[in-house]
């Protein structure tokens, strides 16, 4: 059975090439290689290692018994490469909880550095943004949980960060923000929208009031859950609009000083309980209403809070960072 990993409610597995091999599931040896024919295995990959055993799928559960499937290390050292698998079978090209629990895989293996960062090599078939793409991560204690800080790098802003079309312009505290019409055709409250790029792509819609949140539940719901696949997804699953690549949604309100709830509908995958990039992404958007400042903010998920901590630098955010924690689950 593929080890099944938790990092704040969102789940992976966690399985090496060679593994695959040893199930009948044939892959190049390189990442890269193995990122561009994904075609060739990557569902039988999610089916073999995602799949519930027969009878044990709990009442009520989603379709797979983990969020998706990470493949890797490619090497014995670092730096790694890895695959990030979506449970439809495509490739993402970061995922916070899914490093988060990579990083402790490795950490079980033996083969995470015990002090300094560790550089880990999301590749992927995304024509739009660049492969792979790279975050440093360091084993780090955070008010007595042990975890790690992920480096996600300088945050890009707008439309044109995530090749967003059919979008106008909205202010929201007079701030540049956008106005995606599918979004706010299903729910006025959704009219703006700040989309974000942090090795993936975000639309983070902001709301002032608690019932412009939609739950994990009415997300799952025949309706609003084909809706937001409409929006999320790249065709054919998806529409693939406003982004043909298809974009993680996130939903986002101000709760206190620093500190945001969110929900999150991801690319691929649905409603999620958390989402590490997603609550980056959700962070960084705040910042650039004026809803948090500089520092570390507390993003609020169903799944569990993340700390993530932003730096400005001349008016602009420089750098953001992430802190995760994971834990084998069987």
């Amino acid at each position: 059975m593929t080890p099944l990993f938790d990092a704040r409610g969102n789940r992976y597995g966690v399985v090496s090439p060679s593994q695959l091999r040893q199930r009948g599931i044939e892959l190049p040896a390189d990442a890269r290689q193995a990122a561009h024919t994904r075609a060739t295995w990557s569902l039988a990959a999610i089916e073999a290692c995602c799949s519930w055993a027969p009878g044990t799928r709990p009442a009520g559960s989603k379709a797979h018994r983990s969020d998706g499937l990470l493949v890797g290390p490619f090497q014995q050292a670092a730096p790694f490469d890895l695959l990030i698998v979506n449970t439809d079978g495509t490739l993402a090209e970061r995922s916070g909880n899914g490093l988060t629990i990579f990083a402790q895989a490795l950490t079980e293996q033996g083969l995470m550095p015990a002090e300094g960062r560790c550089l880990l090599k999301v590749h992927h078939d995304q024509a739009n943004t660049p492969s792979p793409v790279q975050t440093t991560v360091q084993a780090a204690e955070v008010e007595g949980v042990q975890g790690f800080w992920l480096d996600l790098g300088k945050p890009e802003f707008g439309p044109s960060a995530v090749d967003a079309h059919g979008v106008t312009a909205a202010l929201l505290n007079q701030r540049p923000l956008s106005h995606v019409p599918p979004l706010a055709g299903i729910n006025p409250q959704w009219r703006h929208s700040q989309f974000v790029r942090i090795g993936n792509p975000h639309c983070v819609t902001l709301v002032t009031q608690a019932h412009g949140l939609p739950s994990n539940p009415q997300m799952a719901a025949p309706g609003l859950a084909d809706d937001l696949t409409r929006i999320a997804f790249a065709p054919p699953s998806g529409g693939g609009q406003p982004c043909a690549a298809g974009v993680n949604l996130q939903w986002a309100m101000r709760e206190s000083a620093n500190r945001l709830t969110a929900r999150v509908f991801e690319r691929g995958e649905g409603p999620t309980a958390s989402s590490g990039t997603s609550a980056s992404a959700v962070a960084c958007a705040a910042w650039s209403v004026g809803w948090v400042t500089a520092g570390t903010v507390a993003v609020v998920m169903p799944g569990g809070t993340a700390p993530v901590l932003l730096l400005e630098q001349d008016g602009e955010l420089s750098r953001v960072s992430l802190f995760g924690t994971a834990c084998l689950i069987r």
